[in-house]
Parts: C-alpha cells; sequence; structure tokens
C-alpha cells in the first residue's frame, strides 16, 4: 500500500524529492501518513478535499481485496517565513 500510495502522489507534486510516506501497523489496521512540501499540499488534497478522497478510495479499495482496513493520513505543515 506505502507504494501505491508514494507513486500517487509523487505523480500529482512538482517537488516529488519532497515527499515521504510512513507506513505505521496497528493490530486492526494501518495507517499510511503523507508528507509533501508545503507548496504541494494543495495539489494532493485538491478542491474540497477530492484529490484526497480519491487516494482514500483507491487504498482502500486495494486494501480490501487483501481484508486489510487501510486509513490515509495527509500531513500539511505551514510555510515558515523568516523574520527580519
Amino acid at each position: 500500500m506505502k507504494e501505491l500510495v508514494e507513486y500517487i502522489v509523487k505523480s500529482l507534486v512538482d517537488k516529488p524529492e519532497a515527499v515521504s510516506v510512513k507506513e505505521t501497523q496497528g493490530d486492526s489496521i494501518t495507517i499510511i501518513e503523507v508528507r509533501t512540501a508545503p507548496e504541494d499540499a494543495g495539489k494532493v488534497i485538491g478542491r474540497e478535499g477530492r484529490i484526497a478522497n480519491s487516494i482514500r478510495t483507491i487504498v482502500k479499495a486495494s486494501a480490501a481485496k487483501q481484508q486489510k482496513k487501510v486509513t490515509v493520513e495527509i500531513l500539511t505543515e505551514e510555510k515558515k517565513e523568516g523574520v527580519i
């Protein structure tokens, strides 16, 4: 699943080298955390979260075939501007 999410997200952003995907295994669920460059977060989330929801749907469908539960979280960090 991690590779699937990483491929999709890297295809969407301008800075694919800044994408990091972390997979955490729980007892009954797997959590996939996605981080991008701050300026690319909007491209992964999409208008009204449509792209993020589409990514989640694809991953859930793929996980269901393997009888697993997976959730995708997109973590955003605000741009930090230097103080003069």
